[in-house]
């Protein structure tokens, strides 16, 4: 049974975009039109050319904001106030998702390479925000992104968790790498199972898996 290689874990630490709702919500194509309008706005580039750029910083470096920062100065206040203004009306309470966060024993938490604001946004639309005893962004990293090791060891060290008791969810797998060399157990979601030596789990039904886990 799954259970037992949870058995002790007293922190969850969660993802949020892609991972606490479906990827088919498509909040990143929103965001996406977003991005592009920002770095069109900030380089002259045409909706196409910002939009490789954006992608081009995201493989470099781990997220958009990071590359715009190092090469023009952005501030990330205003990048992340901007790219985070989207429609979540479409997303929906999960009384299934709900039950199961609830029945896990310890503390919940969201660690977000978006913001705190945007993550506070989407944890209310979907019901959540009771469940969760603390919600970081990407400004509690110093706004470098997961998967660096910084990253973690900042929101980490600000929460206080222990890693070798904490489990972690996430939709990209690169940011499984330092969670599992931390001691974390790791659990990629929504995704096809891959070949990663870091990920300990795969699911695609976060609900599902959870439900497995309540002791």
């Amino acid at each position: 049974m799954v259970a037992q290689y949870f058995a002790h874990v007293d922190t969850w630490v969660f993802d949020l975009d892609n991972t606490l709702y479906h990827p088919s919500a498509n909040l990143f194509g929103q965001m996406d039109v977003r991005f592009s309008a920002y770095v069109q706005r900030l380089t002259g580039l045409d909706a196409e050319g910002a939009l490789r750029l954006c992608h081009d910083y995201w493989d470099e470096y781990g997220s958009t904001l990071v590359g715009l920062i190092e090469h023009h100065d952005v501030d990330p206040h205003h990048f992340l106030a901007d790219v985070h203004d989207i429609d979540i009306s479409h997303l929906e309470e999960d009384e299934g998702l709900i039950a199961a966060l609830q029945s896990l024993s310890g503390r919940r938490i969201v660690y977000t390479n978006g913001s705190e604001n945007h993550a506070k946004r989407v944890l209310a639309q979907r019901g959540l925000t009771r469940l969760f005893d603390a919600v970081y962004g990407v400004e509690h990293a110093a706004f470098a992104p997961k998967p660096t090791e910084g990253a973690f060891a900042r929101v980490f060290a600000k929460d206080g968790l222990d890693p070798k008791k904490a489990a972690m969810f996430e939709d990209e797998a690169r940011n499984l790498a330092v969670p599992h060399r931390l001691g974390m157990r790791t659990v990629h979601v929504h995704r096809e199972a891959g070949d990663h030596d870091f990920v300990h789990h795969h699911s695609d039904d976060l609900t599902e898996f959870l439900s497995q886990l309540a002791r």
